[in-house]
């Protein structure tokens, strides 16, 4: 049996059904799960000092385009909306192979990571010179975060009235058959789980109508979930209402989309009515604060939708749009502007974290992940409070107010993924030159 102790932590921020905050206590984990939590616990193997600092659970991520850490700040899509930037970056995102792929997830994922990342979800929707989604899958792998892939699809390109060009889409027999053999290859609804798969098509505005209904059939068949892009922005509702002659809540609702195996990206407009109707479905949103700030889409109406009870969690969404991946920034970013679109009282810091753990957690269907409670997976994130970005805290547990933005220590399944801030499972500084390298050469291809 392998055996971890996480002692004396100056607070312990656990997440579980009581939200319990315990001072000075311990997390005893046995063979990748919480065994016990407590002050005073005993071990005789292996004992991590956690005096100075906060333990949480370790974030989840709910939302991410993994291959887009390649293509930060580009110019022409630094300042465009949502559909503008697609368009420019859409041919660059055509040269890409399966070493792209794999690249820039492990960079990614290592991103992640060292904010205090332990389980990320990735939506991969473009599949260009032989790439695979287990280009994805081998490379969460090889980091050691517990890995959400879904295999997303687009089928309707620009000379059929979709946005993607037409070298972008593939053909819809051929995306629901590979859709089978990937959940057939790497999904594992095992408890305590490290892959499970998920079906994706892109957006209403790159898929069929078709599509969408037998991507739910065969999900629910699969019995895997199902994830998409919706209400994005105002272009977003446009197209929907121009296109389909409903809201984007009334599309998903007619095709299957909704319901608690389903979660759906941004969500930024979302109108009282879409929120009643995931709320009554226990239909998920993926919140992504900073990448709506980024591309002008708006403030996602998240204290309205949690105070109706939809599930919301958090995402970093593309490295293109955001530009950065970095979990616990995006956190307080999410409280940050709910306090702007309503007020000061409108979220906690502890609110906020809570969206980034137990929170996404729950609408990935992983009851296991995000709390720190006995029986949970050990995915947890150790914060040293003891520096200059908490120096002066009255109340070193508001992490978002006044706290570091890079983990010291983190655990998946129990396994050290970072220790004092650095990667232990890749070499980070040679994963950071070769994706440098490929940008290089993606930059002066074009």
């Amino acid at each position: 049996m392998s055996e971890l102790l996480i002692r004396g932590a100056d607070c312990l921020l656990t997440m579980d059904d009581q939200r319990r905050e315990l001072r000075g206590a311990d997390v005893l984990v046995q063979d990748g799960a919480i065994a016990e939590v407590g002050v005073g616990l005993q071990s005789g193997v292996q004992t991590i000092d956690a005096a100075g600092c906060v333990v949480t659970p370790g974030l989840v991520n709910t939302h991410h385009h993994l291959y887009q850490t390649l293509t930060r700040a580009v110019p022409g899509g630094q300042d465009a909306l949502l559909f503008g930037w697609l368009q420019t970056l859409y041919p660059i995102w055509s040269g890409f192979t399966p070493e792209h792929f794999f690249t820039s997830a492990q960079v990614g994922l290592c991103e992640l990571a060292l904010s205090g990342c332990t389980l990320s979800s990735d939506h991969l929707y473009l599949y260009p010179n032989g790439a695979r989604l287990e280009d994805t899958i081998h490379a969460a792998a090889d980091v050691g975060l517990r890995f959400h892939p879904t295999r997303g699809a687009m089928s309707i390109g620009v000379s059929q009235g979709g946005l993607p060009p037409d070298d972008l889409v593939e053909r819809e027999a051929d995306i629901l058959e590979d859709c089978i053999r990937v959940i057939d290859a790497f999904h594992d609804p095992s408890a305590g789980s490290m892959c499970r798969v998920g079906v994706a098509p892109c957006s209403p505005f790159s898929v069929s109508r078709d599509l969408m209904r037998d991507a739910a059939l065969l999900a629910r068949d699969k019995g895997v979930m199902m994830h998409t892009h919706l209400a994005e922005n105002d272009e977003d509702i446009t197209y929907s209402l121009e296109t389909f002659g409903c809201r984007p809540g009334q599309y998903a609702e007619e095709l299957g989309w909704v319901g608690p195996d389903v979660w759906h990206a941004h969500c930024v407009k979302l109108d009282a009515s879409e929120q009643a109707l995931f709320a009554r479905t226990k239909t998920g949103v993926a919140h992504c604060p900073c990448s709506n700030c980024r591309l002008g889409s708006g403030i996602a109406p998240v204290r309205a939708m949690r105070d109706v009870g939809v599930p919301v969690g958090l995402g970093v969404d593309g490295s293109a749009s955001n530009d950065a991946g970095n979990l616990v920034a995006e956190a307080r970013q999410a409280m940050l502007l709910q306090r702007v679109a309503s007020g000061a009282d409108a979220m906690s810091a502890r609110e906020a974290l809570e969206i980034a753990t137990r929170g996404g957690a729950d609408v990935l269907g992983r009851g296991d992940c995000g709390r720190i409670a006995p029986g949970a997976r050990a995915d947890i994130a150790i914060w040293d409070v003891s520096g200059i970005e908490a120096a002066g805290s009255w109340d070193p547990a508001a992490l978002l107010l006044a706290g570091p933005v890079t983990v010291r220590d983190l655990f998946v399944e129990g396994r050290a993924v970072v220790r004092d801030g650095q990667m232990q499972t890749v070499d980070l500084q040679s994963l950071v030159a070769r994706q440098n390298t490929l940008a290089r050469a993606l930059r002066e291809s074009l």
